[in-house]
């Protein structure tokens, strides 16, 4: 089948080169395009280099615009990142502590090109990891091996503050930090066993004498008690027996006596008698009386004196 071809004016034959021109021109306009614009993820921050050199403006993030093959961009993340590493320092008392620690941290976006331009990027090893170490060891010297295991907590807020302090003037703000463990020599460790247990036994020995004075105490207290006791009722028999023999004595009278004397009186006449020669006690017989009459007592005539010579 004949080509229909398109003749020239002088008569040559024109051919078509047309597609062939457009393939050209799409191989070339297809990267031109892409290389035309960027597209920040979310969370970052496209710092601008224009060919290599680093901008002074920054992308947020999203779709932007750039020079095609002149700017390129790099996306910096402005989210928390975690930094975890060993570390070995001196305690105030010379001893050696070797820890693990935990660091959270993130980039301020609008330092990201200046903190690019000074490190190409590489922020955690140039900035992030020498002030970590050089942190715990300065704010470890000012501890004794044993307060950094009683003040944990305030030996990382001070690591905290002291990397807060070498940081946040590159862009760099650590939100959060963690002491993982800590970790002391052998020789440490065993002498912080025996202080435990002499503790102890100190505090065990000092709870066996308290309670042994408690009791002590308690039985002296029960003495004591006891013996006011005692005591109180002997006071209280004696003053009731007081009470009792100055109840007799109101009660016994003159009359009472000679009378109870009359009534055990078996009609034998004392011994004894008073100087007067009369009886021990004077009773006045005619003081005496009953209902049914005067009460006699028996009549005595003492014999009288024989003369001398008679």
């Amino acid at each position: 089948m004949a080509r229909m071809e398109e003749l020239r004016k002088d008569g040559s034959v024109k051919r078509r080169y047309g597609w062939i021109k457009a393939g050209a021109l799409l191989i070339v306009a297809v990267p031109l395009v892409l290389s035309s614009f960027t597209i920040v993820p979310a969370g970052h921050t496209g710092v601008i280099l224009t060919l290599g050199k680093v901008s002074e403006t920054s992308y947020s993030e999203g779709f932007h615009l750039k020079v095609p093959f002149i700017q390129h961009v790099e996306a910096m993340s402005n989210k928390i990142q975690v930094y975890e590493t060993p570390a070995s320092a001196v305690s105030k008392d010379l001893q050696s502590v070797s820890s693990n620690i935990a660091v959270n941290y993130k980039l301020v976006s609008d330092k990201c090109a200046d903190m690019y331009k000074g490190c190409s990027g590489d922020y955690q090893t140039v900035l992030v990891a020498p002030a970590v170490q050089e942190s715990m060891k300065s704010v470890t010297a000012k501890y004794t091996a044993e307060e950094l295991i009683t003040e944990r907590a305030a030996v990382g807020a001070e690591v905290k503050s002291s990397l807060d302090a070498k940081l946040n003037g590159y862009g760099v703000y650590i939100e959060k930090f963690n002491i993982v463990n800590f970790d002391f020599s052998e020789e440490f460790n065993n002498a912080i066993e025996a202080k435990q247990v002499a503790e102890q036994n100190l505090l065990k020995t000092k709870t066996e004498q308290e309670q042994a004075i408690v009791i002590a105490e308690a039985n002296a207290k029960q003495k004591v008690i006891a013996a006011k006791a005692e005591a109180e009722a002997i006071l209280a028999e004696a003053q009731a027996q007081a009470d009792a023999n100055k109840l007799l004595e109101e009660s016994l009278s003159e009359k009472v006596i000679a009378y109870e004397q009359i009534q055990k009186w078996d009609g034998v006449m004392p011994k004894v008698t008073g100087s007067d020669g009369g009886m021990l006690i004077d009773i006045d017989l005619d003081s005496l009386g009953s209902s049914s009459g005067t009460a006699s007592m028996p009549s005595y005539t003492a014999p009288e004196p024989v003369p001398d010579g008679e």
